[in-house]
């Protein structure tokens, strides 16, 4: 789906922040228009206008996200007045609103009848089918792709397609990823870095016969302490780990989240999506100081 012209999408920034008063009741409306209640609290606690520019900025970057951008502005242009009562400046939020329906009526993007908002939802609930079978596909090509290293001979070449994969995975998952570096002093090869929830993650990729070691993993580590602050790592050993390296890494002070095969299997048959399974560990790690939380010990993985 094409993005919303930048006009708009100020426009509509502009009535968040004129046609309401109160928080709450931008948060009701963003959650009648499929906006993920993470998304929306993840921001709250800004002002309305920099709040909704946040929202509207992130559903940029996915076709999930701009689906749900265009019911935003559905939803906004279907008002026939201002949402929230206790606005001070009615003319003005007023004003706003009638701007971006004459904005979106000029660039055939207004919808004017309930049977044409019928037709534009369900249109884009079929574009959603789409979008998540074509994700189902890539996710089940890399899936045969892993399973075909499992048995590989080569232990190096199963080492850098397991890089490559990572990297495919977060990327089908809307996390935007760098591949393999070397720092700008050529001292460090780090595996991948990506962002995710306003961390910054280093990644180290194993996959070898045996169990990675407390001098790998301290060598990790050390890469992540050179870094700024909000650094972490993600560590993915296929093989797993022993439990004396787990318990050397975890604590109050740690900041590297492990992942093992059986995690990696489990979301690429599809029984837990990425973005979960990081969530649901990094919260083990920050609530309990366990930095490895087996997936499969996780109920909603099956």
């Amino acid at each position: 789906m094409k993005q919303l012209p930048y006009e708009i999408v100020e426009q509509m920034i502009q009535c968040f922040g004129k046609c309401f008063h109160y928080k709450d009741p931008v948060a009701a409306f963003m959650r009648s228009s499929d906006v993920p209640v993470k998304l929306i609290n993840k921001y709250k606690e800004n002002p309305k206008f920099v709040w909704s520019r946040r929202v509207l900025e992130e559903l940029l970057y996915t076709e999930d996200g701009l689906i749900i951008q265009r019911k935003v502005l559905t939803n906004l242009c279907n008002l026939k007045d201002l949402p929230d009562k206790e606005v001070t400046d009615r003319n003005s939020g007023i004003d706003a609103l009638k701007k971006l329906k004459k904005m979106a009526f000029e660039n055939d993007l207004f919808v004017k009848k309930q049977k044409d908002t019928i037709n534009i939802q369900r249109k884009l609930a079929e574009e959603k089918k789409v979008i998540v079978k074509k994700r189902a596909e890539k996710l089940e090509e890399l899936r045969r792709e892993y399973n075909n290293n499992l048995n590989a001979f080569n232990r190096q070449k199963a080492g850098f397609s397991l890089e490559g994969l990572v990297k495919k995975l977060f990327e089908l998952n809307d996390i935007q990823y760098k591949k393999s570096y070397r720092n700008t002093e050529n001292t460090q090869q780090i595996d991948g870095f990506f962002k995710f929830d306003g961390f910054d993650y280093l990644v180290e990729t194993k996959w070898i016969s045996g169990f990675p070691s407390v001098s790998e993993i301290a060598s990790f580590n050390h890469k992540i302490e050179s870094k700024l602050e909000s650094t972490r790592g993600l560590f993915v050993s296929v093989n797993g780990f022993r439990n004396e390296v787990i318990k050397e890494f975890s604590g109050k002070r740690s900041k590297i989240i492990f992942m093992d095969g059986q995690d990696l299997a489990l979301i690429l048959e599809g029984r837990i999506n990425l973005k979960d399974a990081m969530n649901l560990k990094i919260e083990k790690a920050v609530q309990y100081g366990e930095t490895f939380l087996p997936l499969y010990s996780v109920k909603t993985c099956y």
